[in-house]
């Protein structure tokens, strides 16, 4: 994947800025109404996997070599100790896997098994800030992809559920934000946040047009948020912003639901634990 460094560079340089002179949200861009305030409307702290927030998606997209399965099988959705932990395990022999993608071809056997979450029709909602608190062992392993994103509720992609999930990626209704995600290509502690622009038809995204590379520690906890501030979207960790899309709100208005997992993108050997940690999980409405 190649990055734009630029971005990344001056991403930095903002930071360091606000920081250094206690800069404030409003001296940064941030503009909401001047009556309100963000109210939690959900909230997930992973007490326990609470059914009523997350069902387990089994869905075979970007070729990934593993096969997400349900209900914490070989332990890749474990829920303990008030945190979530998601894994990729190598059970040592290939089987088979009963994923699919959207033009119904099952996933071929594998080794490997992950896990991942959706909140698809149990708790989407329209522009406001998603956030969630997390951490990701071991960064930088080949072939590791672990991601918090958004997905557009009339998205076309298994499981359909309701007569209107007939929309195609990434067209209106199944656009997509990525809140977090670390590929290994480009070495550890460093993730993407990004809005996907559509080109216009099915399956035509450009991925690096709206997308911010930056870096931070991936094994300590941190805050990945993205916010709908007037006209624009808004990225921030650990509720500095970070990245802006100055008039891409309303291009993504669409309720959205999200999605929590762990991916494996080729066939490179394990040679470390492979975890992702999340805290919590909380939506919020600005009123």
């Amino acid at each position: 994947m190649k990055y734009i460094s630029l971005l990344v560079l001056l991403a930095s340089a903002l930071l360091m800025t606000a920081c250094s002179n206690n800069t404030t949200d409003n001296e940064l861009g941030v503009q909401h109404s001047a009556v309100g305030s963000w109210h939690v409307d959900f909230l997930d702290d992973f007490n326990t996997f609470n059914q009523n927030n997350w069902q387990d998606q089994r869905i075979w997209v970007n070729d990934e070599t593993h096969c997400y399965v349900p209900d914490n099988q070989f332990g890749t959705r474990e829920v303990s100790d008030g945190t979530l932990k998601l894994k990729v395990v190598d059970i040592g022999e290939k089987r088979s896997c009963d994923n699919y993608d959207k033009h119904g071809k099952q996933h071929p056997d594998t080794q490997y098994v992950a896990g991942r979450i959706a909140s698809k029709n149990l708790k989407e909602f329209v522009k406001g800030k998603w956030s969630a608190r997390l951490k990701v062992e071991n960064s930088g392993q080949p072939g590791m992809f672990p991601a918090w994103w958004l997905l557009g509720a009339q998205n076309n992609e298994p499981p359909v559920q309701q007569l209107d999930e007939n929309v195609c990626w990434p067209m209106v209704g199944s656009g997509e934000i990525d809140i977090f995600e670390h590929h290994s290509d480009g070495g550890p502690d460093h993730y993407a946040a990004r809005a996907i622009k559509s080109n216009g038809k099915c399956g035509d995204g450009d991925w690096q047009a709206l997308m911010l590379v930056q870096k931070t520690k991936l094994d300590e906890f941190h805050q990945y948020s993205v916010e709908w501030v007037g006209e624009d979207v808004v990225f921030r960790l650990d509720e500095i912003e970070v990245y802006r899309l100055p008039s891409e709100a309303d291009k993504l208005s669409e309720p959205f639901f999200a999605i929590l997992n762990f991916a494996k993108i080729n066939d490179s050997a394990m040679t470390a634990n492979w975890v992702m940690e999340v805290d919590w999980v909380k939506h919020e409405a600005w009123y």
